[in-house]
């Protein structure tokens, strides 16, 4: 099965130009003296199609939308690697179409440059990758942090609830003592105003 890179490797390779097809420019890739631009300062050839590359890059910036400039520069490492390895295997190619000195030679280098630059785009894809991962799991990590202490909160908010309401509890509790207590004392007034009665026709008859 693919892998993401290769997918986007495959997407990205049938919109590169077919090399230099005329048969001066696969002469003067012949020559020992030619510069093949797979090693330096990245430029696209003016035998190459620049929209081409334009678009592979504005593909590649497309998909993956980066969001700070090591992004960028991660996704334009990416498209220059792939127009390398897409040409030194068109390179190849053409060794096989004209009279080429040291062919041998010239294959090798082609092939170890495509290899080379293969793996580079693909190392560029992984760390572009690893960044997002990282970035998705440190804000999982936070939204877990933020869960977590909204969680605490509401933890704290029904402790809270719950002594408000013991604090009442124990308040209507001690009103309805203080409650019974009037009523007992009230419901026992009358008994003690008769007894203060009797008490008081007992000492008039004593005195009388």
């Amino acid at each position: 099965m693919a892998t993401a890179a290769q997918t986007e490797a495959n997407r990205a390779n049938a919109q590169l130009s077919t090399g230099p097809t005329s048969p001066e420019g696969k002469a003067t890739i012949s020559k020992n003296n030619f510069q093949h631009g797979l090693t330096g300062k990245f430029q696209v050839f003016g035998g190459e199609n620049q929209a081409a590359y334009d678009d592979l890059l504005a593909q590649l910036t497309q998909q993956h939308e980066p969001r700070n400039g090591f992004e960028v520069m991660l996704i334009a490492n990416m498209a220059q690697h792939f127009w390398l390895a897409r040409r030194a295997m068109l390179l190849q190619e053409v060794c096989f179409e004209v009279e080429i000195e040291d062919f041998e030679k010239r294959m090798a280098l082609y092939l170890r440059y495509q290899t080379t630059h293969e793996r580079a785009f693909h190392k560029c894809a992984d760390e572009l990758r690893k960044l997002r991962n990282e970035k998705r799991k440190e804000q999982i990590g936070f939204e877990s942090q933020k869960l977590k202490q909204a969680a605490e909160e509401r933890k704290q908010s029904v402790e809270k609830r719950k002594l408000e309401l013991h604090k009442w509890d124990v308040m209507l509790a001690q009103m309805k003592v203080d409650h019974q207590s009037v009523l007992t004392r009230v419901a026992s007034r009358p008994i003690r105003i008769e007894e203060e009665e009797k008490q008081e026709r007992l000492r008039a008859q004593k005195a009388a």
